[in-house]
């Protein structure tokens, strides 16, 4: 019997027309949950329904699509109406859907929530439990695959922000069912190592079932009990595992989470800059001001000094003599201008200057003014003063009239 060798583009031909003509296959109502849900720019709608043990990939054109009355999300239960065909290219089949309807919230998601509500009431997210993270760490864990694209972004974005900083790889695995447990191990390893001043818990997107390890509740509370800040960057922008509501910070994807824990190389130099010249500024004003200080307590110095003090006090002495000086001055003339005018009154009532009109004082022997005939009547002899002298007489007689 000969059989015809077919290339690979007409056994994916034939297998397709074969699936094609299947009238089961052309009118299918599947019900499944929603993973991994993609809206394209084209307004294609890429995703995949799954149950327990099995999932298959689906695809809803715009025609289709733009008739749906709900938003499809991830780990939502719905029933889709359409048909199986193979894509020639991949020569892989799928889902092709005309209309789709809720059919209700995934277990995987129902879990999900459920774990959420459970641990947030037990204050696993609280903002008060959330440790520091270090502003310039040395050494950075990292626990991720060693053969995915994240391992690769963060030491991609860690040497380009600063190649000093020591990475310290922890080779886990990401997806399945061990790997919470190997993460786990990952985290007592990493607290249990000396200088290494924070974590980075991490790997690429993926659907729910994919991230499912990072919903494991013993890593929740590891993480939440961990020594040593954990930051999480676990699938893309959009993923929110339970391990990111639990984490110290949570970063959108694997890159930027080793932008958030690696200090940018021109950042600390651009700081240490502006802290040199702040340092140098306040140093020249500190100095500058003391300087000033300096020179305003020796000018205070110089006015409160003792010899200024004397001096000073020479000069009030000074005055002080001028001024008694001036008031003696002033005193005696008033004295002078005083006496000068008793000298003028006393010389005026001075009885010796009618002497020198030719009149005569007459005293008696005891110099006793004589001033009536009766008391000439009572002596003998007289003093007489006249102008230029005084001469002792005698009396004869008392002439009466």
């Amino acid at each position: 019997m000969y059989i015809k060798t077919l290339s690979v583009s007409a056994l994916n031909n034939y297998v397709k027309k074969m699936i094609d003509a299947d009238f089961i296959l052309n009118n299918l109502n599947i019900k499944g949950e929603i993973s991994n849900f993609k809206m394209h720019s084209s307004g294609h709608l890429y995703f995949s329904l799954k149950d327990e043990n099995s999932k298959i990939n689906c695809i809803m054109f715009k025609t289709y699509a733009s008739n749906l009355k709900f938003r499809p999300k991830d780990g939502e239960s719905v029933v889709v109406k359409g048909k199986v065909s193979v894509y020639e290219k991949d020569g892989a089949y799928q889902l092709y859907c005309y209309e789709m309807k809720q059919e209700g919230i995934g277990e995987l998601y129902i879990k999900f929530q459920e774990m959420k509500n459970k641990l947030e009431r037990e204050g696993l997210f609280n903002l008060e439990h959330k440790r520091a993270i270090p502003k310039y760490p040395a050494r950075i864990g990292i626990i991720t695959s060693p053969t995915g694209a994240a391992v690769r972004d963060i030491i991609n974005v860690a040497t380009r922000r600063n190649k000093a900083v020591d990475l310290l790889l922890y080779p886990a695995l990401v997806q399945g069912e061990n790997a919470s447990e190997d993460i786990i191990r990952g985290l007592k390893i990493l607290n249990n190592t000396e200088k290494v001043d924070v974590i980075i818990l991490a790997r690429g997107g993926g659907s729910i079932e994919e991230l499912w390890a990072f919903n494991n509740e013993k890593l929740a509370y590891e993480v939440f009990n961990s020594k040593k800040p954990i930051i999480t960057g676990v699938g893309h922008e959009t993923d929110f595992t339970i391990v990111d509501f639990v984490s110290d910070m949570r970063a959108p994807t694997p890159s930027a989470a080793a932008e958030l824990a690696v200090p940018g190389l021109e950042e600390i130099q651009v700081k240490i800059e502006g802290y040199s010249g702040y340092f140098e500024g306040a140093l020249k004003d500190t100095l500058r001001r003391n300087h000033n200080k300096v020179e305003l307590l020796k000018k205070t110095l110089e006015i409160h000094s003792p010899m200024n003090k004397i001096i000073n006090q020479y000069n009030y002495i000074d005055n002080l003599q001028s001024r008694l000086a001036m008031r003696v001055e002033s005193k005696l003339r008033i004295k002078r201008e005083e006496l000068s005018r008793l000298h003028a009154v006393i010389d005026a009532h001075n009885p010796l200057k009618v002497l020198n009109k030719g009149y005569a004082v007459i005293e008696d022997a005891n110099g006793k003014l004589v001033s009536s005939k009766q008391t000439l009547l009572s002596i003998t002899d007289i003093l007489i003063t006249v102008k230029d002298g005084r001469v002792k007489a005698a009396l004869e007689y008392v002439e009466e009239k």
